[in-house]
């Protein structure tokens, strides 16, 4: 009897840990990102994490002093940039974009991504797209 109940405790307890996990691990946009101000970056493309539940663009970009600075720019999800009309092949190593987005609170080299403009001048949104309003 006190070893079932022992394991039944494991196995709660386990559950618990993993399932938690991955509340813990999402944030709110305006947590992470001031919802009040905008910035834009213009840089190369250094890599591109096409995943699920968000996708990542690093971009190489000159700061105010010509120094090559990282930042990251997040997305939703890969599945909802598809339904978007992304495709990874539209974001090769070493273009150049333009991203406007929402800068993070703590200061950090952070973008939540909006809009991504390609050389060739394609936009590509990420959120609703306001002509469609």
């Amino acid at each position: 009897m006190k070893t079932t109940r022992i394991m039944a405790i494991v196995a709660m307890s386990a559950t618990l840990m993993l399932t938690a996990g991955g509340a813990v691990a999402h944030h709110s946009v305006a947590l992470m990102y001031d919802m009040n101000s905008e910035v834009t970056i213009v840089g190369s493309i250094v890599e591109l994490e096409w995943r699920n539940p968000h996708a990542w663009l690093h971009l190489e970009v000159e700061n105010d002093a010509g120094e090559p600075e990282l930042w990251k720019v997040e997305f939703g999800s890969a599945n909802s940039l598809y339904r978007r009309g992304w495709r990874p092949a539209n974001l090769p190593i070493g273009s150049n974009v333009t991203v406007h987005g929402l800068p993070a609170r703590d200061g950090s080299r952070s973008v939540d991504g909006e809009e991504v403009v390609l050389e060739d001048g394609t936009r590509l949104l990420s959120g609703t797209n306001p002509d469609d309003e």
